[in-house]
């Protein structure tokens, strides 16, 4: 009991020290923040109108949820990769301090983060249309869903982070994953229209079992023009939603804390 009330305290240090020096970086900031909304106007509104219009601005935002925190990945990844050229992990190495704290520290604080873009792209939704139509003990069960959803999502980061032998590696590798696994999902179009093998990588994408989950959550049905199939993890999307995020955080969990043990040796 004491080393975890140790690993959360000092994590939480941690945490507020990354949230400190955002400040040095708002460039990156106002990234994370502006890039939900753009992709919230581009779909809604040039594509929107041809795929169900004021319906399917509804409908796009459960995607839009999904893939915001899934974008955010990149942001831990490109800030542990930054700690580790400066020299700032090996500090941290030097101090009587856990080593999982100083992994926790960083994905805590890009929680934070995830959800203060949360909060400015349900306002985006709000001004194109959005609405929740469900009980608030509902919404927040979608909004939760959608921040444990981006703690998993910030440990596949940290791994990356951790991997990369330099900020440039870690921009890019942070990067060229994220637009194929939030694309190829039904987090903006349905997957009937896909290939079948492509669909079924689709149908069991947990973006897409995400961004469904939370679409019912809010009460956010699709419009006439997208249908969703009838496989397993579209008809039990919380379910499955809930055990990928739970499986991605233990897997990458394991990997980010052998791979930090790995370049903290000697």
């Amino acid at each position: 009991m004491a080393s975890v009330k140790r690993v959360a305290r000092d994590a939480t240090i941690i945490a507020w020290r990354n949230l400190l020096n955002l400040r040095r970086t708002p460039g990156s900031v106002i990234a994370a923040l502006v890039q939900p909304v753009m992709f919230v106007l581009l779909l809604a509104y040039v594509f929107g109108g041809s795929l169900g219009g004021a319906d399917y601005r509804t409908f796009l935002m459960g995607g839009i949820f999904a893939q915001a925190v899934t974008f955010n990945a990149a942001f831990t990844a490109l800030g542990l990769a930054h700690d580790m050229d400066k020299g700032i992990v090996d500090r941290f190495r030097s101090l009587p301090m856990p080593r999982m704290a100083v992994i926790l520290g960083r994905t805590i604080s890009d929680l934070t983060m995830s959800a203060v873009t949360l909060a400015v792209t349900s306002l985006c939704g709000l001004l194109v249309g959005w609405r929740i139509d469900t009980s608030p003990g509902e919404a927040l069960l979608a909004y939760l869903l959608i921040l444990f959803f981006a703690f998993a999502m910030s440990w596949v980061g940290a791994t990356i982070g951790l991997m990369a032998r330099s900020v440039e590696v870690a921009q890019s590798a942070g990067l060229i994953w994220l637009f194929p696994v939030t694309f190829v999902s039904s987090a903006f179009v349905s997957t009937a229209t896909m290939p079948g093998p492509l669909r079924t990588v689709a149908e069991w994408n947990p973006v897409s079992a995400t961004a469904t989950a939370v679409r019912r959550l809010f009460g956010n049905p699709p419009p006439g023009g997208i249908v969703q199939g009838d496989a397993w993890p579209v008809v039990h999307a919380l379910p499955y939603a809930l055990l990928c995020a739970a499986a991605i955080t233990a897997a990458f969990m394991v990997m980010a804390l052998s791979r930090f043990r790995h370049v903290t040796v000697g």
